[in-house]
């Protein structure tokens, strides 16, 4: 055998072993689980949910999540009703921090300890103020940039509030609000409870005027785009749904009728905070996850969650929907754009 040729075959030989004794390549990475899933009941959908859209959940550990809404720095407030803290998520490093503790009652006085004591729903101001609905202190306050809490508003003819729940402002500088009892121990029975009605508020110039007197749970609240509709969730086991109300231009409401009717639906969940988009469609929280509707009261589809969600609310470059439910923090991304509440 000539020298090259040896050379040859011992070459061979060691990439042959070489080989043989390689490590097999790493497995890939699995793919997370993912979370809930999307149900397409018409068309329309797909225009406003990726095909490939998926929820991610940002973080959890808490009790009763709320309230969610962006800020100019970049950051979203979200309430933790039973936890009575508001907190701030920074998508930057996924932090959570406490910014306001306590968030809705501060232990004393007569109420017990625990429930639905603490913040709930908020929305801007024009002068990059929150304000925020606070269910123990039966009241609305203003948060400062600064973050000075003061009162807005708390009786209405010198009774107090049940517990306000959700509150939205309008162009003619009124905000309305909805006013369940959940921040009562007792609910409607409850002793301390001093108004006979759970209401709907408008608030103009500081003096609160109830617009709607007749049901049973107020609860999620938000306007259509052009103004001239008053959505309102009615958080009612008995009486799951959705109302439509016309909203005139000195701010009177009239015409109350069924957006929606969900009472039939078995899944855990009920209507409760809600937001519209750019196109004018309601994302509400509902029975088994966030509703999507088109402003015809059409069931375009549902966004199913791992656990009841309780409110959602556009961040990001708007094109995201954040939303609270239970003990976490998700968020999915869309292809509409959220309608900006009115100082956002």
């Amino acid at each position: 055998m000539s020298i090259i040729k040896s050379t040859l075959v011992f070459a061979l030989a060691l990439i042959t072993v070489a080989c043989s004794t390689a490590p097999p390549p790493a497995p890939a990475p699995e793919k997370p689980a993912a979370l809930g899933s999307i149900v397409r009941l018409d068309p329309a959908l797909d225009e406003l949910i990726p095909k490939d859209a998926q929820l991610e959940k940002l973080a959890d550990g808490f009790t009763f999540t709320e309230g969610p809404i962006w800020r100019p720095s970049g950051v979203l407030w979200f309430s933790d009703v039973i936890g009575n803290v508001v907190r701030q998520y920074s998508p930057l490093d996924g932090k959570v921090t406490e910014i306001l503790k306590p968030g809705g009652y501060d232990g004393k006085g007569n109420l017990p300890a625990g429930g639905y004591n603490g913040p709930n729903g908020s929305t801007a101001d024009k002068d990059g103020g929150v304000l925020l609905c606070q269910h123990g202190y039966r009241r609305i306050v203003r948060i400062s940039k600064d973050m000075k809490i003061t009162t807005v508003v708390d009786r209405y003819e010198g009774k107090k509030f049940n517990s306000p729940n959700d509150v939205v402002y309008r162009s003619d500088g009124s905000f309305y609000f909805t006013d369940p009892p959940y921040g009562l121990a007792k609910g409607d029975d409850d002793p301390a409870k001093e108004l006979k009605f759970n209401a709907v508020f408008r608030v103009a110039n500081g003096k609160p005027q109830p617009v709607i007197k007749d049901l049973t749970r107020p609860n999620g609240i938000a306007f259509s785009p052009d103004q001239k509709t008053l959505y309102i969730g009615n958080t009612d086991e008995k009486n799951k749904v959705w109302m439509a109300y016309d909203v005139a231009d000195n701010g009177t409401v009239r015409n109350g009728r069924v957006f929606y009717n969900a009472t039939a639906e078995k899944e855990e969940g009920l209507p409760d905070g809600l937001k519209i988009d750019e196109k004018g469609n309601m994302w509400a929280s509902g029975p088994g996850g966030i509703w999507v509707f088109s402003p015809a009261g059409k069931h375009l589809g549902t966004i199913k969650m791992p656990e009841v969600p309780a409110n959602c609310n556009w961040g990001d470059d708007w094109k995201s929907l954040y939303i609270t439910a239970r003990t976490g923090l998700y968020r999915i991304k869309l292809s509409v754009a959220g309608e900006k509440q009115l100082y956002q």
